[in-house]
């Protein structure tokens, strides 16, 4: 053999890829899958994490609200239940100071009626009579800033819630359910009667 030869036996044969070389391969794709998948994961639940986060805030503030509209309707309530018991309180007391009103006058009725009786009779002492006038002046002065009104007058049309008719006259020159005479003058606060006039009453 010559060493032309020889030294061509020397040089290295290149080898084809090996079944080992391939298999790295492949275990490094596979490496790189999961590697992806697993950050596919992570990132799945990032995304998912503000929603659930805007859905529990949602769901808060639906109840805060209801809750306020609650306490509103509440205090509306309560505020009408106020209003209402200050305005029945406040007529409770002007009726009861109306019925002591009424009550303290009726007392002093007799008076007045023996006052209207003793003007109504003739009498030759003058300082008497203007004594009884003085008198019935200042008394019904203090009736009238009591809020006392007085009624009943002839020619006044009869009404059954303030008069009380005694009797009744036939008189072609008065009208009809006419007081034709008055045997007691009628007192009233308001709409509230003290006493019922006590009259006649024409046609």
């Amino acid at each position: 053999m010559s060493k032309k030869e020889h030294k061509q036996s020397k040089t290295p044969v290149t080898e084809e890829p090996t079944d080992q070389t391939t298999e790295t391969e492949q275990a490094k794709v596979q490496t790189e899958e999961t590697a992806e998948a697993q950050t596919e994961e992570k990132t799945e639940p990032q995304a998912a994490e503000p929603e659930a986060q805007q859905a529990e805030q949602s769901d808060a503030c639906e109840q805060l609200q209801a809750k306020l509209a609650a306490e509103h309707d509440q205090f509306l309530r309560l505020a009408a239940e106020y209003d209402n018991f200050r305005k029945r309180s406040r007529k409770e007391r002007e009726d009861l100071y109306t019925t002591i009103r009424a009550e303290t006058v009726a007392k002093f009725l007799p008076v007045f009626d023996d006052l209207e009786r003793a003007l109504h009779n003739e009498t030759v002492d003058e300082a008497y009579k203007k004594g009884v006038e003085l008198t019935m002046t200042e008394l019904r002065k203090i009736m009238t800033g009591l809020g006392v009104e007085e009624f009943g007058e002839v020619g006044d049309t009869f009404d059954p819630n303030a008069h009380n008719a005694v009797m009744h006259v036939e008189d072609e020159s008065l009208g009809e359910n006419t007081l034709a005479q008055i045997f007691q003058k009628g007192f009233r606060i308001g709409e509230k009667v003290i006493r019922f006039a006590v009259v006649k009453v024409a046609n």
